[in-house]
């Protein structure tokens, strides 16, 4: 998400020309082999040529590949397939009476809120916006910061302003200073959280932004593995601070396997986990106090199928986030194309159906719920509409 974090940046070749190439020569073979076959020549003592040998041996070895290429072309999509199946299933279904918000809902904005482009009357109108939906938090951001872990003291000259701003538009709506930026875990340049000098600069630089004023802190780091200890270390740290504080600390989650162990296969062969496991995403659950599900980027190319992934991550983020803490589930307000976000399949409709599903199934009367909506520079009408009739009224 760190990508689309400033206005400015807003936040797989196929295998067909190599099934044309192997058609093509097929074919080929097929029409040649229409014509008679010579008949076989021998020696002098009856036994076939080597030649006569030589020429069979392609033509057998070119009709196993006929018979078992398409079988085990089946055989890799077959899965795609089911599973493609079963979260078009996940998509059908009713709702529990009451999945609507809870008041619990939040907002990524863009660093133009902070840096001196908005001004009084835009926060007038971001005020009015906002009146009687469920939007409680207001993730501005703050960062990015320095791979060190530092926050320059330029980064955000007008938070002040948009935080006393918002407090006069919208009492009791919160404004948390959204920290990130990118791990060097894939690549060599990047925040290295395995360095305790590193953590305790983003420990430094969330008591500065504090001390400026913000209602509490939202960290996106990415890309997060599974089971990075480094990254609970500094939760750790994190949430002694905010709670000694009494201000929210907020985490943008990874999505959850959807297969079990998934990260893990995925990971050794991209080097690209993409998603936490269950039990890791647990344990970052229990220490904050709000954590909130990136749930796009998912590769989906459907409405149904998107709707009923979203639906499957509602229930295996509900099964291990405790009560006390918030869960949020994240909804597209953006419409870039990319290889792993289709806008007309990541909808706003379709995700706020797979939440209140998932929500219907796993724990309807969970108090401590909402959604979170990414992001404000990127939306559109329809996506506001799409919030208000399918989940505030």
């Amino acid at each position: 998400m760190e990508r689309t974090g400033t206005e400015a940046a807003a936040t797989q070749p196929g295998e067909g020309e190599r099934g044309e190439t192997e058609r093509t020569q097929a074919g080929r073979t097929r029409t040649e082999g229409t014509a008679p076959e010579p008949a076989a020549t021998t020696g002098s003592d009856g036994a076939p040529h080597a030649e006569d040998e030589a020429t069979k041996k392609p033509r057998r070895r070119l009709r196993w590949t006929r018979r078992c290429v398409p079988a085990l072309v089946l055989l890799l999509l077959l899965p795609l397939l089911g599973t493609q199946i079963a979260l078009r299933l996940n998509y059908t279904g009713d709702y529990a009476d009451g999945t609507r918000t809870r008041g619990k809902d939040a907002l990524w904005l863009g660093h133009a809120w902070v840096d001196g482009r908005k001004k009084d009357a835009d926060v007038t109108a971001l005020a009015a916006r906002l009146k009687d939906t469920g939007i409680r938090d207001l993730y501005v951001h703050t960062g990015p910061m320095e791979h060190d872990g530092t926050l320059p003291a330029d980064r955000c000259p007008r938070a002040r302003w948009f935080i006393d701003a918002v407090h006069r538009a919208l009492p009791g709506v919160r404004v948390q200073a959204w920290l990130g930026d990118e791990l060097a875990t894939e690549k060599p340049d990047g925040m290295r959280l395995e360095l305790s000098g590193t953590r305790a600069a983003v420990l430094r630089t969330t008591r500065q932004v504090l001390d400026t004023g913000f209602d509490g802190a939202h960290f996106d780091l990415e890309p997060l593995h599974s089971g990075d200890g480094h990254y609970l270390d500094l939760l750790d740290a994190l949430h002694r601070e905010t709670a000694a504080r009494d201000v929210p600390l907020s985490v943008a989650a990874h999505q959850i396997d959807p297969l079990p162990g998934l990260h893990s296969v995925v990971g050794a062969f991209t080097g690209h986990p993409k998603w936490w496991s269950q039990e890791f995403f647990g344990q970052v659950a229990r220490r904050v106090d709000q954590i909130a599900v990136m749930s796009y980027d998912t590769m989906q190319f459907w409405q149904s199928t998107y709707g009923g992934y979203v639906a499957q991550q509602t229930s295996l983020a509900l099964e291990v986030t405790p009560d006390s803490t918030d869960l949020l589930m994240g909804l597209p307000f953006y419409h870039e194309n990319t290889p792993s976000h289709r806008a007309g399949a990541e909808t706003v409709p379709a995700a706020v159906r797979g939440v209140r599903l998932g929500l219907s199934r796993t724990d309807a009367g969970r108090a401590n719920f909402g959604v979170a909506l990414y992001v404000d520079f990127a939306a559109t009408e329809d996506d506001w509409t799409a919030y208000r009739t399918g989940w505030v009224k």
